[in-house]
């Protein structure tokens, strides 16, 4: 399913009717979401719609068979074509939450490999990234890590970690698009490329 921008993919935090779940079991009523993308992320969501194909899209996640790619706007244009990022993710404090995922030397093993598409006028810069693992917010903490937190992401700031005075990890202020998920058919096994075309402000 293409998932809008702004519309949460579960319920919670205050959601509980009005998700991309709800949306699509309306339809399906059997239907599982087999990640999740956060409210402000748009883009490409991948559901199950009976056991054996969760089961099996579940294993192929946890065995690193399923590619995920993703398009995102950030400040400034780094220094390299491309790059990768391996800082730990873990649990840190938050003013008004108690405590976030954000960069945290004893937190828990996380790699994106970034590559720069494009720079825009304003100075700001078009990346793919690419995420073998799936830590809770990991493209944006890991860019922000690098030093180019995602323009208008009110809660990651430089060195991945929260800004001083940050919003929630919810707010919807960043553009952070799934664009792409490579992986094997729950059933013939064949390979699958599913694509979901960006918003204007990520196209290259």
């Amino acid at each position: 399913m293409a998932k809008p921008r702004g519309l949460p993919s579960v319920p919670g935090g205050g959601f509980l009717d009005h998700t991309l779940l709800r949306l699509v079991r309306d339809r399906f009523p059997g239907a599982t979401p087999m990640h999740r993308l956060g409210r402000g992320t748009s883009g490409l969501l991948l559901f199950a719609r009976t056991p054996e194909a969760r089961r099996r899209v579940a294993a192929a996640w946890r065995e690193g068979r399923v590619a995920k790619l993703y398009r995102a706007l950030v400040s400034g244009v780094p220094a390299r074509p491309s790059f990768s990022v391996d800082t730990p993710i873990g649990l840190v404090p938050h003013p008004r939450l108690g405590h976030v995922h954000a960069a945290a030397p004893s937190g828990r093993e996380a790699v994106t490999h970034v590559r720069v598409l494009s720079a825009t006028p304003s100075g700001d810069a078009i990346v793919e990234a690419a995420i073998p693992t799936g830590r809770p917010h990991q493209i944006r903490i890991h860019l922000a890590a690098a030093g180019h937190p995602l323009v208008g992401d009110p809660l990651y700031g430089p060195g991945g970690v929260p800004r001083p005075e940050p919003g929630l990890p919810g707010d919807p202020g960043y553009r952070l698009h799934s664009h792409r998920l490579e992986l094997g058919h729950p059933v013939s096994g064949a390979r699958l490329t599913l694509e979901c075309f960006p918003p204007p402000e990520l196209r290259v």
